[in-house]
């Protein structure tokens, strides 16, 4: 019989002190549950209101003149049939006993589990406190190293059979000493015999278990503790008695009893006392061949005994299953665990774990699926399964298996069967051939030898990975083969919906099973033809769930039935299914309120279940009763979809209960609670009704939004706006905004995060403000864990605009509801909506102007999940910028068609690319004609590069066009155009020409470099060129206009460069300059025009080495006044100087000449007088600067000549020389004479004599041809000093005396000599070496430089401005 539940509150006695709620369960009959739907049958059970008999006050109206205080609802009085009588009291009384004594025990057994969890948790807590704290202790000590020492030894034990025994000791040392136990001087090993031995070491205490004694269990036993300074051992003996024993050596049975009792028994406890709570339970699992998984079940265990573990026992498909080396099983720890460590097909199955407890068993199942191996070859089929060997004779064995699943691999052509004698590691191949069915016998065995056998699958591809190997050869079995082939295909295969990521398959059993082993489901995406398989191991049901599955994927599903002949046809293709959790009936709807009343009718709104069950919710339907009776009636028997309801036919005054259930595609839902009393009275009041409907949105830390619904009854005119209270918890209620807003929703910032909030809505016309909404539910202003916000962007690959969300959390019921300026989005053409598990995306349909606003999205069936983005006109524009260019793609140019002239005058048309595929096309159009690839045009692209180019070879009159390329490169495409006509295509076109002549010109010698200039170190200017394709016949001439230059030393061409030398450079050197190369192959020729501003530029290019060169001035006298001279490497008139007195410019005249020579520019002072006193400079100026050297003529006491020595000196051989003159200087001068820039010594034969520090002579006696020579006299002091050169000639008796040569320099300012004090009133000039005090003359004839320029001719094309304007290119 179909029973109902149903739920009942019983509440106690109003008056008494202890009020009784508690909820009652009772069973009913389907016809009873049905009457009670109805409302119309006496064994209804209804939820009785037994507050007892209260004071009957009439109801009376009152009226109000405040609007408000109108429209508040009426206080309700209980009515006097509802005060029960007698027979009802002990009726009541005689239930809530009976129910009551069920309940004290339920409640007395959840106290004392509620008792016993809470202890083991203490004992948790307690025990992790004391470690934390023996912790901070240890490490807060400054302990000293010390060895171990037993602080409490081992004490010795007796004790009978099958009790428990503990060895403890503590220990003292530092660092903490690590301490091993031994039996009988042998390690302890725990794992030797599990549950047997437990090891302990807590807190310093370090202890022995040994669980269940056995007499063997009698032994010395030692603990032995060590640290890096030492051990120490602590030995005691443990006594095992056999209470069997004991009683055959007693003397009497009072002496054994007294024995008995002298020493207690433990109690026994059995798993079955233990109360286990499973915790963290494993779920459906996946695994692969080859790899490991562990299945782990936590749980909690009253009590928790170290000796009494729970019993646990693991089955796959109902098959105990047992520890060994395929399966390792622990229990302990709080944890149950199974491991396996080499994952094979044959461990696919359901698994479950059964737990012995007090209250009988618990257990807990899951699927765990194993997908075959990567194969060891492409296409190769999976690994046989369940492979058995069955002794059926004494020299053969009959190996059977079970075949795998074959989806997308080619069909199995056979198997080979393998076996191995145990305690080998060789397999042997034992059939030459494959065999076509799933069963072999193996003969060739030897009698008595245990074997093992192994399978591999064939097909066209190759051989599969070997099957788990089997178990050894059991007994006899008879096996039954008297199928004759495959089995028939399974018949219909049905697919409901399970899960969010499972379906539940159902299928028909084929017609002709022939010894079926089981079923192979496959699935596939609806659209593919690619399936793949659920399960890899025969399944024997007609049932199965498929795990796995990707939500909101749409699936269809097929079946193979298997036996050992291979699979079968494939079934029929299930019905397609959309993987979505299974449908369930809403939850109640709360909030019920009334909007409007005219005295014969209500107008009652509610809330919306919290959970839609995973449907949208489409029907409610409303019960109502009168107050004062107990009865339930049906409002409305056709469903309505709005959450508001016109209730009619009501009588004005009375007091109305109203209920409401939601319906969806499952069924209808549980009913709400009922409503509170609400009286039938017309409201009259010209202020607006409450809001409803509030709900509140995209809670964050510091904001939220508000949403509700405008008031039905809106008073005596329209509503204009809206006034939002709120409330902190424990605060008053404040307005929110001070003027009415117009909309329906707020959004409330500068909430504290963490803090509890409620709010009110008021509506607002022009009678004043209305009456306030129920208050909305408490909410923290917290946003949930993992809270994310909408997201807007543009599809890279369509150029959709959307809206986008990811829910932080979702169950399995959750819909995304999307709205817009917060009203829902239902069916909209302008925006699609996409959903995926917990991804939502909602696509704008041609987005415009139309779709700006507020977008929402809220999760249904969590705990608040929402989230809003406004799209603004900005944003909009952008991205629509963006889809565009997205939906009409083009092809990025990273240079636009241009052109190159190549060395041949070939001519190259390219462009490049940022982005471009393999596939990419183009062409080339010239003059709107395309152009295709060929010899005249060669038309290539490189992808890794992205450059496309077109050649043309012979680039003439007739190529003057408009060059175009067009690419399309996917959905991109892009053009480029290059217009060359006119001047632009006339510069193109003399530039190929050239080009294409100077490939001509270099087939044979030709100049790599034309001429150009370089002015050396010593101011020498060389006009240089490098050569190429030259060999030793090659000839070299140089020409100065028109006429060849002949040097000493012809030019080197093999060298590669050429270089003509120009000493003494001048405006004598102006020209036109050519160079010619010629050999049986060709000519070529280079022209070099030195004028004008090349000219300038090399006299500048002098004049900077000049410049910096350039000495100090000196002073030379003279026979007609004074000199000022200053040396420097190279001197022309056409370098630019400047002589200045007192910072005036002079000019040259009579008085003052300015010359010069090749090694020197000179100023003579014709009798100088007082006025040609002061400072002297010049200036000697290159392109960029001026080089500046100075002399002071202020100073009169510097050392001087006043006269007496001449210019030249001529004296025949064996006569005396006396070279006299007066000296002058304050203070006294020092005297020095000097023989070809060499200090005299005075001798016998030169003598140098000084009178009165005025008159210096140099004697020398009987002159020889030796005596020869420049002489020169240097009169120096602190302030300065001068010298004067004289040139002497001997000459032979006999011969004529040589004439005198003048223009050799005469008296010059000595400078200061490192002797004399450094004085700073005068300023004096940097002082040479005495040694040379006359800087060297420069040789008038240039040495001969080499016509090969000199290395620092770097560049190998000279600088445009150095280059020769020729050659004319013809």
């Amino acid at each position: 019989m179909l029973y109902i539940v149903i739920s009942a509150s019983i509440h106690g006695v109003v008056g008494e002190s202890h009020s009784l709620s508690e909820r009652v369960i009772f069973l009913l009959p389907s016809a009873s549950a049905s009457q009670a739907a109805s409302g119309s049958s006496a064994t209804v059970l209804r939820c009785f209101n037994l507050k007892g008999k209260s004071s009957s006050k009439s109801v009376n109206q009152v009226h109000h003149t405040n609007a408000t205080e109108a429209m508040a609802e009426p206080v309700y009085t209980v009515p006097a049939f509802r005060q029960r009588s007698a027979d009802e009291i002990e009726e009541y009384q005689r239930v809530s006993t009976h129910v009551g004594k069920g309940l004290a025990s339920i409640q007395k057994e959840l106290h004392r589990m509620r008792v016993a969890t809470k202890t083991q948790v203490e004992n948790i807590e307690i025990k992790r406190e004391v470690q934390e704290m023996m912790h901070k202790k240890v490490t807060s000590s400054t302990e000293t190293d010390k060895a171990p020492d037993f602080l409490v030894a081992l004490r010795p034990h007796t004790v009978w059979e099958t009790t428990p025994v503990k060895l403890f000791c503590t220990v003292d040392g530092h660092p903490r000493p690590i301490v091993k136990w031994y039996k009988g001087g042998k390690p302890v090993d725990p794992l030797s015999a599990p549950g047997k031995y437990k090891i302990e070491s807590k807190y310093g205490v370090h202890s022995l278990i040994i669980s269940r004694c056995v007499v063997s269990d009698t032994a010395e036993y030692s603990a032995v503790a060590t640290n890096s300074h030492g051990s120490t051992t602590s030995k005691a003996s443990v006594t095992v008695k056999s209470e069997f024993l004991s009683r055959a050596l007693s003397f009497s049975l009072s002496c054994v009893v007294l024995v008995f009792s002298s020493v207690p028994h433990l109690t026994v406890i059995h798993h079955s006392k233990l109360e286990i709570t499973m915790l963290d339970r494993f779920g459906v699992s996946f695994g692969t061949e080859g790899g490991s998984i562990s299945l782990v079940c936590t749980m909690v265990v009253v009590p928790d005994l170290p000796n009494v573990p729970p019993l646990a026992q693991w089955y796959r498909d109902d098959k105990l299953l047992k520890a060994g080396k395929l399966a390792e099983i622990k229990v302990g720890g709080g944890a149950a665990t199974m491991t396996l460590s080499h994952l094979a097909k044959d461990d696919e199955g359901l698994y479950t774990l059964r737990m012995w407890t007090k209250d009988g068993t618990t257990e807990h199942s899951a699927y765990l699926f194993v997908k075959d191996a990567a194969p060891s070859v492409a296409g190769a089929p999976g690994a046989p399964i369940s492979v058995k060997a069955f002794d059926i004779n004494s020299d053969y064995v009959l190996v059977a298996w079970k075949p795998p699943n074959t989806t997308n691999e080619a069909a199995i052509t056979g198997y080979f069967v393998d076996k191995r004698e145990s305690g080998s590691a060789t397999w042997s191949q034992c059939n030459d051939a494959p065999v076509r069915i799933c069963k072999y016998p193996v003969h060739g065995l030897s009698v008595g030898h245990a074997y093992h056998f192994r399978v591999r699958a064939v097909n066209s591809a190759g051989i599969s990975r070997p099957s788990r190997e089997s178990d050894k050869v059991t007994s006899p079995t008879c096996m039954c083969f008297a199928c004759v082939g495959v089995p028939s295909a399974p018949g219909q295969v049905v697919a409901t919906r399970n899960t969010k990521s499972s379906v539940f398959v159902q299928w028909d059993p084929p017609k002709h099973p022939n010894h079926l082993m089981g079923y192979y489901i496959d699935a596939s995406l609806v659209g593919s033809k690619a399936w793949a398989p659920c399960n890899h191991k025969p399944y024997k049901h007609t049932r199965f769930v498929v795990h796995g599955l990707t939500p909101g994927e749409t699936y269809v599903f097929r079946v193979q039935a298997v036996n050992v002949y291979g699979l079968s046809d494939e079934s029929q293709e299930s019905t397609p299914i959309a993987v979505e959790p299974a449908l369930t009936t809403p939850s109640a709807p709360h909030g019920i309120t009334m909007l409007s009343c005219d005295g014969a009718s209500m107008i009652i709104a509610w809330k919306s279940p919290k959970h839609c069950g995973g449907s949208k919710i489409n029907a409610y339907f409303v019960d109502k009763r009168d107050a004062d009776t107990l009865a339930w009636k049906e409002v409305n028997s056709a469903p309505t979809k709005t959450r508001t309801y016109t209730v009619d036919g009501l009588t004005e005054g009375t007091f109305y209960e109203f209920k409401v259930q939601a319906g969806n595609l499952a069924g209808v839902g549980m009913p709400s609670a009922p409503s509170t009393p609400l009286k039938c009275e017309a409201w009259t009041t010209t202020v607006p009704g409450p809001a409803y409907d509030l709900a509140l949105r995209e809670v964050r830390g510091d904001s939220l939004v508000i949403l509700w619904k405008a008031p039905v009854y809106t008073g005596a005119s329209a509503v204009t706006g809206y006034i939002v209270e709120m409330a902190k918890k424990g605060h008053h209620y404040h307005p929110l905004n001070e003027e009415a807003i117009g909309h329906c929703y707020l959004q409330v910032t500068g909430l504290e995060a963490g803090a509890e909030y409620t709010f009110k809505v008021k509506a607002v016309n022009a009678e004043g403000i209305g009456k306030a909404s129920q208050t909305s539910e408490p909410v923290v202003a917290k946003a949930l864990p993992g809270t994310q916000e909408i997201q807007c962007g543009v599809d890279e690959d369509t150029g959709d605009i959307f809206l986008s969300f990811e829910a932080c959390e979702i169950s399995e019921t959750s819909n995304f509801a999307w709205s817009k300026n917060y009203k829902e989005i239902s069916d909209c053409p302008r925006v699609a909506i996409e959903t995926k598990g917990k991804h939502s995306k909602l696509t704008f349909v041609n987005p415009d102007v139309s779709d700006l606003g507020a977008f929402s999205v809220v999760v249904t069936d969590t705990n608040g999940v929402s989230a809003s983005h406004t799209v603004t006109e900005d944003a909009l524009n952008t991205m629509l910028e963006l889809s565009y260019n997205i939906r009409h793609p083009i092809v990025p140019l990273k240079h636009q068609l241009n052109y190159e002239v190549l060395e041949k005058g070939h001519v190259r048309f390219w462009l490049q690319c940022l982005k471009m595929s393999p596939a990419v096309t183009y062409r080339f159009i010239v003059n709107d004609k395309e152009v295709t690839s060929s010899d005249s045009h060669k038309i290539s692209h490189d992808v890794n590069t992205r450059v496309i180019q077109m050649t043309v070879d012979h680039f003439s009159k007739a190529s003057e066009a408009t060059y175009t390329v067009q690419i399309h490169d996917g959905r991109a495409k892009n053009q480029s155009s290059l217009v060359l006509v006119r001047d632009v295509f006339k510069a193109v076109l003399k530039e190929a020409e050239f080009q294409r002549s100077e490939h001509i010109r270099k087939q044979g010698p030709h100049f790599a470099e034309y001429l150009s200039y370089h002015v050396d170190d010593d101011c020498t200017v060389l006009l240089v060129c490098k050569v190429a394709n030259v060999k030793k016949e090659t000839v070299f001439h140089w020409f100065k206009d028109e006429e060849e230059i002949v040097l000493e030393t012809p030019p080197n061409v093999m060298s590669g460069s050429v270089a003509l030398p120009i000493s003494l450079f001048s405006r004598k050197d102006q020209g036109h300059y050519k160079a010619k190369l010629s050999d049986d192959r060709g000519k070529d020729t280079s022209v070099f025009d030195i004028s004008g501003q090349v000219f300038d530029d090399i006299i500048n290019a002098i004049a900077h080495i000049a410049g910096s060169s350039a000495s100090e001035l000196v002073l030379q006298c003279t026979p007609e006044g004074i000199r000022l001279q200053c040396y420097m490497k190279y001197y022309t008139e056409e370098i630019r100087t400047a002589w200045l007195h007192k910072d005036s410019k002079i000019s040259s005249s009579e008085k003052m000449r300015i010359a010069g020579t090749a090694e020197m520019a000179w100023m003579q002072i014709r009798e100088p007088s007082e006025k040609e006193k002061g400072h002297y400079s010049i200036q000697i100026m290159d392109a960029t600067k001026s080089h500046t050297r100075t002399f002071d003529l202020s100073g009169q006491d510097r050392g001087r000549v006043v006269g007496g020595l001449p210019d030249v000196v001529t004296i025949m051989e064996q006569k005396t020389l006396s070279l006299t003159c007066t000296v002058w200087g304050d203070p006294s001068p020092e005297v020095t004479w000097f023989k070809n820039e060499n200090e005299v010594v005075s001798t016998e034969h030169a003598k140098i004599t000084l009178e009165a520090n005025k008159f210096a002579s140099l004697t020398i006696t009987t002159v020889t041809s030796e005596d020869s020579g420049k002489y020169s006299i240097n009169v120096r002091n602190k302030y300065g000093g001068e010298f004067v050169e004289i040139t002497v000639s001997v000459y032979k008796q006999g011969e004529s005396p040589p004439e005198p040569k003048m223009g050799g320099r005469g008296a010059t300012p000595a400078p200061l000599a490192s002797k004399a004090p450094a004085q700073t009133s005068i300023p004096q000039t940097p002082t040479p070496s005495l040694k040379s005090p006359t800087p060297s003359l420069r040789s008038s004839t240039p040495t001969a430089k080499s016509p090969t320029p000199p290395r620092h001719v770097k560049s190998p094309s000279p600088a445009r401005s150095l280059k020769s304007p020729t050659p004319p290119r013809k």
